[in-house]
């Protein structure tokens, strides 16, 4: 089968592997659509394991079904998770799922960006999700990233009448918008480019700021979805008293802390890291009702056997919001 191996951004190479084969409580799931996440091109956390299979936002078809496994069969269309809780942890029976070491070691074999892959068992169990047919091949990809904000809303506390700041209005900012929108929050949305400003008020922020403007500090929660720098020091002027900063992305670097200014103003720091299988449920239902609008989101629809190019349009992350691949055609 063809593959796509990540030995840097822009070195992401078509090779070929041996199909994987599948073992009892395992499915093998033809991979239909497959998002590029924009961790997939941080080239400093990804080259770390390189070279490596990635993609980890998936839908496909089941085309194998082992010995032991209840509720699916041939051709069902699914989601699969690459990441599920042990639910056994200490992390787990607290409700923090995704601070599970299962969770943040568990993975499909070989990777999204393939033909097929081999899911694991305890990922059969956990983390596969049939689609109903109103839900896309192409939205059944986007169910992961999504879920990563329907957590982000909870770990920010936001909810009705909450006033949020996000930071970066690429895909993860537009998801972060229209999650903060159905909570019935107020969204100020910023960015460097026209573009990306435009795009946000059309998913629903109330208002869009270039990023050198200077913004009050009387946010409930600011959202960072970019790893830049300079917007990492705005948000931390931007909180309110008692307000939470919340790194869905990361930079680079690890940024100073006015801790003078959260002790005095109670503000708090924390980060969202993946998506529990509850925030995972929740996605998939909003994508399947129409809650959100997870088709117009996808700018770029590429064969597996332009994958360099998705990584060269993310990694330049101009006028593009989801790029996405199809191992079998667009």
């Amino acid at each position: 089968m063809k593959v796509a191996v990540y030995y840097n951004n822009s070195d992401v190479r078509i090779e070929e592997r041996p199909t994987p084969e599948i073992g009892d409580g395992e499915i093998l799931v033809r991979i239909m659509a497959s998002g590029i996440c924009g961790t997939d091109a941080v080239e400093w956390y990804r080259i770390k394991k390189a070279p490596r299979v990635l993609g980890h936002e998936i839908a496909g078809e089941i085309v194998r079904i082992g010995n032991e496994v209840k509720g699916l069969t041939v051709g069902d269309r699914v989601f699969v998770s690459h990441h599920v809780p042990c639910y056994d942890c200490k992390y787990c029976n607290a409700g923090h799922h995704t601070a599970c070491e299962t969770l943040h070691t568990g993975n499909f074999d070989p990777g999204g960006f393939s033909e097929y892959v081999r899911v694991p068992e305890i990922n059969v169990r956990f983390g596969t999700y049939a689609l109903p047919e109103t839900v896309s091949y192409s939205e059944g990809a986007m169910i992961e990233p999504l879920a990563c904000a329907v957590r982000a809303m909870k770990v920010g506390r936001v909810a009705a009448g909450s006033k949020v700041l996000v930071l970066g209005c690429g895909i993860s900012g537009i998801m972060n918008i229209q999650e903060a929108k159905l909570l019935g929050a107020e969204v100020v949305a910023t960015d460097v480019s026209g573009w990306r400003l435009e795009k946000a008020g059309r998913y629903g922020a109330d208002r869009t700021v270039h990023a050198s403007e200077t913004l009050p500090a009387d946010f409930d929660c600011v959202i960072l979805c970019t790893g830049a720098m300079p917007a990492v020091e705005q948000a931390f002027r931007c909180l309110d008293r008692k307000g939470i900063f919340v790194f869905f992305a990361i930079p680079g670097v690890n940024p100073a802390i006015p801790i003078v200014d959260f002790w005095r103003n109670e503000m708090t720091v924390t980060a969202t890291y993946g998506a529990a299988p509850e925030d995972l449920a929740v996605s998939l239902s909003q994508i399947a009702d129409g809650k959100v609008d997870m088709k117009s989101v996808i700018t770029h629809r590429l064969p597996l056997d332009r994958i360099q190019e998705g990584f060269d349009i993310v990694a330049r992350a101009g006028e593009s919001l989801k790029v996405v691949v199809y191992p079998f055609g667009v």
